[in-house]
């Protein structure tokens, strides 16, 4: 029996273990939102420590920290999307999380620190950091920015890594994050507080739409600043260059940036190489070392359709024009078009979108992203759109494409999880 089998036979047996007691605990007391000041929080110039000047904010972290103690999971805000934490030194607590989500076992969780004090501890006694982690930590800690680290298993549980030798680390920007992590006193593992495989939350009612009664608080922190998932990096590698295993909200022209400055007489400049791009590991998508690699995410309760322009069409396929793509629609729906209801999540200047809601047989949801000129705010509203247009019982979701350039690419990373159909599109 291999590793990866051995770890999942033993991962199921405690789920089931774990399962039971965090049910018992949680139906006894419902969902509770407490709402948080970010304003009123500061730190230290190491981090390490925390002054929170609203009496509320402060019961509120308390609150949370209590029952991470109690090895229970919390839904919190990060600048990224809603984590779900559980105390990372812990498996039970661990664990609790993945039952909550219904999380495969496969999939690894990051792990969350307030401090460089803190990551230090969970690393390696010998490991020193590389100077391109370095840089990269200067640059984008606390922030949208997860690292791989060799793992110290005596410090970290499988369950947290999946079993893989190493460890996702990130130190997130939102002060709500830091400060529960720091009042806690330990790393949080934290994947988006969600359902398994639905749109990640950026705000704490899409929390408590989902887990209502599953978890017994969420800190209420407002919406989310980047709306998209960390970028996670590995820079293990002996070549030294940068593999990017997810985008995210650092880009990768913000870290070819950084690293122009690892330049001296005796190394070169690192290349950043982003995974299905530039870079392909098939032994790193069946086992991977990081979330959002392996499984379907993203995905609301009724269908999303990729709409893409012609100016990228794969050999062989036929695009259809924006009337002929609509006929099908009509078409393949079981009543009558009127009754239709399509949900569009496009760019506010989208010329596809106008050439659509021309059709007035249709009704139509519109969910403006913002000018696609301006990718950072399309990648703050995509989750919000797609839970959004749920809720509003759309029939069907249109999402348009992007260029895959700054934000764009993890837009699109996102959009291409979630859809369960592309069709190449010609505007007229």
């Amino acid at each position: 029996m291999n590793v990866l089998k051995r770890y999942i036979l033993n991962f199921k047996s405690s789920l089931k273990r774990s399962s039971q007691i965090h049910r018992a605990m949680v139906t006894a007391t419902a969902t509770q939102v407490f709402a948080c000041d970010s304003t009123s929080i500061t730190f230290s110039s190491e981090g390490d420590q925390v002054v929170i000047s609203s009496p509320e904010t402060l019961q509120a972290l308390h609150t949370a920290a209590s029952y991470l103690k109690e090895l229970l999971p919390v839904a919190f805000p990060t600048e990224t999307v809603y984590g779900l934490g559980a105390v990372a030194l812990n498996a039970t607590a661990a664990l609790k999380v993945f039952s909550t989500k219904g999380r495969p076992p496969d999939n690894p969780l990051i792990v969350h620190v307030s401090s460089r004090h803190m990551l230090q501890s969970l690393l390696p006694q010998n490991y020193t950091l590389s100077r391109s982690y370095e840089l990269l930590i200067e640059h984008f800690w606390p922030g949208p920015l997860t690292l791989l680290f060799p793992c110290d298993h005596t410090i970290i549980p499988d369950v947290i890594t999946a079993g893989q030798p190493t460890v996702a680390i990130r130190m997130p920007s939102h002060p709500v994050a830091r400060a529960l992590i720091a009042i806690t006193n330990a790393p949080l593992a934290a994947p988006s507080a969600n359902s398994s495989g639905k749109p990640s939350p950026t705000r704490a009612e899409h929390v408590l739409n989902d887990l209502n009664g599953k978890i017994a608080v969420i800190l209420d922190g407002g919406p989310c600043e980047v709306g998209v998932e960390s970028t996670v990096v590995d820079g293990l590698h002996e070549d030294g260059n940068i593999r990017i295993l997810r985008p995210g909200g650092v880009t990768v022209e913000d870290i070819k940036q950084v690293l122009v400055g690892f330049s001296d007489a005796e190394t070169p400049i690192p290349r950043v190489l982003v995974h299905r791009r530039d870079f392909t590991d098939d032994a790193l998508e069946q086992a991977p070392t990081t979330p959002g690699m392996k499984y379907r995410h993203y995905s609301p309760s009724v269908p999303v359709t990729l709409l893409r322009s012609t100016s990228d069409v794969p050999l062989g396929l036929e695009p259809l024009s924006s009337s002929a793509f609509l006929e099908d629609i009509k078409r393949s729906a079981p009543y009558p078009p009127d009754a239709l209801r399509v949900g569009l999540l496009m760019p506010s200047d989208s010329v596809l979108m106008r050439s659509l809601i021309s059709d007035t047989a249709i009704q139509w949801h519109q969910f403006p992203l913002g000018l696609v000129s301006e990718p950072a705010i399309i990648a703050r509203r995509l989750f919000d759109g797609l839970l959004t247009l749920e809720k509003e019982g759309v029939d069907l979701i249109l999402v348009e494409g992007i260029s895959e350039e700054k934000e764009g690419l993890a837009i699109m990373n996102r959009v291409k999880k979630a859809a369960g159909h592309t069709q190449w599109i010609t505007i007229s």
